[in-house]
């Protein structure tokens, strides 16, 4: 079965949940979507699982740009995650 490499990137308390603030990772086939990514990305442990138990409050951007969760993630070089944006 083929596997995507992408750079993933943390912010915020994503990143401080996961204990890292980036990572090039090798996601399989069965990955499409954002969402799919975020399921597959619970999966690996519980600091992960822990970040991403909202999951559909995570912000998400491809190559800088902002998505929804049913984006496809094909031709994707960078993933961004990060929680919702507050005011101040």
């Amino acid at each position: 079965m083929a596997v995507m490499t992408v750079k993933l990137v943390y912010f915020a308390w994503v990143r401080e949940q996961i204990g890292k603030s980036d990572e090039s990772l090798d996601l399989p086939q069965t990955v499409k979507t954002v969402s799919d990514l975020l399921s597959h990305l619970s999966g690996i442990d519980e600091n992960y699982a822990h970040a991403l138990r909202f999951s559909d409050v995570i912000r998400v951007a491809i190559n800088q740009e902002h998505v929804e969760h049913d984006t496809p993630i094909a031709g994707a070089h960078e993933i961004a995650l990060f929680p919702p944006m507050t005011g101040g």
